[in-house]
């Protein structure tokens, strides 16, 4: 449609306009820093930081209805700039004008409902949404776009010149970077830094084809991860882990996207999204607790956090007695089939806390749980879904064992509709699969297959013929006949099918 098809009233706010007064906001001293610098933690203790609007109250003029109307109008245009997260421009990055914007596909990922079957044996009424449908098959692209649009501002105004951007990464993370990266080039150039033999093939290949320089080094994430910060606190280098504020502020859109999805009814809605590095969950509180300062939404859904026992120093954390001073200890990890969660020392547990905290206030009671499951559930609900329609990722099955367990722990009626998060596509974890279906997990993972559930290839080479076809030596004739014939036979026997009458 074109501007002057749109109702009167709504076409002055469709093209969104730079706006707001963003700056860094520390969580341990509360300091506020400009945003023309890359910064990461906090210049003064060392804290992390989270992006505030000071002119955040300008939002409100505006009521929640036309908001809606403006959010759902915006779905018609044509301009890529505002075809991705920045939909929600004014909620994600105001001050980034849209021809700084780099939008390569990303967000607006499908929601689809599971069959009846699956809610029958879940319990509950559920959706998925495949955020493996985003441009590298996985939902960091959301905070990518949001962090390379920042730079690319920056750039573009003359505050950094040729920048050198940087990640750790289980995988996903290394995989958007060097994308987004990857497009700008030559203004911006990609390294990251991986746990050796701890990624898979499909995800390795990845920021290897954008063309970044990619090391692997012994250890896991958390030992990649203070190598990164040791790099970005010595040298002049663009930090693209969830540590970036410009990071969470991108995958506040999957939030967005829940609410417009479903009309902005959020009282009976619950979102259950698996536990690494913490940026995620982070991200979905804050954009609902926007969304409902703005009137957008009247009411804050649940949100369930879920972590695998194998890599769990949240859920041990919200474990501790409410009353007393809980203490946050980072664990060793062990072999997960949710590898990307496999974290120990999550770096925006800090914003985990404070949004936590800030969220059930704002609710009048507590709607952010936390449910710990095993690395079995994981594969065998991961498997189930992918047997009635869904490319769920592990992370994808570690969600629904976690809706699951959060209503065996009374955190989730099932009278309400859960949106369970699978973070990337199934492909990039095909692996696991393999594993299960051939029962050759490492003991470290604790995992053995459900005969009900594995799945193998049956190789068909009836006995009774002499001639089959190769590549280069085709069949013909009679011989390629009496192939396909006794083939076919052998097919129909071990399907039971009836002949046609």
């Amino acid at each position: 449609m074109k501007l002057d098809q749109f109702p009167e009233a709504i076409r002055p706010h469709l093209i969104p306009k730079p706006g707001g007064e963003m700056i860094y906001r520390c969580l341990g001293c509360q300091k506020e820093h400009g945003i023309e610098t890359l910064l990461y933690t906090c210049p003064d203790c060392g804290s992390v930081l989270l992006l505030h609007d000071r002119r955040f109250e300008r939002l409100k003029a505006i009521n929640g209805e036309t908001w809606r109307q403006i959010f759902d109008y915006r779905r018609m245009l044509k301009d890529p700039a505002v075809k991705g997260i920045y939909r929600y421009h004014e909620f994600i990055g105001p001050v980034i004008p849209l021809s700084s914007v780099v939008y390569l596909g990303e967000g607006h990922t499908p929601i689809v409902e599971a069959n009846a079957r699956l809610q029958a044996k879940a319990g509950i009424r559920f959706f998925y949404k495949n955020d493996g449908q985003n441009p590298s098959a996985s939902f960091k692209d959301r905070g990518m776009a949001s962090a390379l649009s920042y730079i690319n501002f920056l750039i573009q105004e003359g505050h950094v010149d040729e920048v050198l951007s940087i990640c750790a990464s289980t995988g996903d993370t290394s995989a958007a970077a060097a994308l987004y990266a990857a497009y700008l080039k030559p203004k911006i150039k990609s390294a990251v830094l991986l746990p050796h033999k701890k990624v898979t093939p499909q995800q390795l290949s990845q920021p290897l084809g954008s063309g970044a320089d990619v090391f692997e080094i012994p250890g896991v994430f958390d030992d990649c991860m203070k190598v990164v910060e040791a790099l970005s606190e010595r040298y002049n280098v663009a930090l693209l882990n969830s540590k970036n504020a410009w990071r969470i502020l991108g995958q506040e859109s999957y939030s967005y996207e829940i609410a417009q999805d479903f009309d902005y009814a959020m009282a009976d809605k619950v979102v259950v999204v698996p536990i690494g590095n913490a940026g995620n969950i982070t991200a979905v509180m804050s954009g609902f607790l926007k969304f409902f300062e703005a009137g957008i939404i009247d009411a804050l859904p649940k949100i369930v956090g879920v972590q695998s026992v194998h890599a769990n120093p949240v859920y041990r954390y919200y474990r501790q007695p409410e009353d007393g001073p809980r203490k946050f200890v980072p664990m060793t990890v062990k072999p997960s089939v949710a590898q990307a969660a496999m974290i120990g020392n999550p770096v925006s547990m800090p914003r985990v806390i404070h949004l936590v905290e800030r969220y059930n206030r704002t609710a009048g009671a507590v709607r952010v749980s936390f449910a710990e499951v095993t690395e079995q559930d994981i594969m065998d609900w991961q498997l189930t879904a992918n047997r009635n329609g869904h490319i769920a990722c592990t992370h994808g099955g570690e969600s629904l064992a976690g809706l699951i367990k959060a209503m065996q722990n009374g955190d989730v009626d099932s009278k309400e509709t859960a949106i369970v998060d699978s973070t990337a596509h199934a492909l990039k974890f095909a692996g696991f699969q393999d594993m299960y279906f051939q029962d050759s997990f490492p003991d470290g993972y604790t995992v053995r297959p459900n005969p009900n559930l594995v799945n193998r290839p049956r190789y068909v080479r009836p006995d009774a013929i002499k001639e089959v076809p190769e590549a280069g030596r085709p069949l013909e004739g009679e011989a390629f006949d009496r192939f396909v014939d006794a083939v076919s036979r052998e097919i129909a026997e071990s399907l039971d099918l009836k002949k046609k009458v």
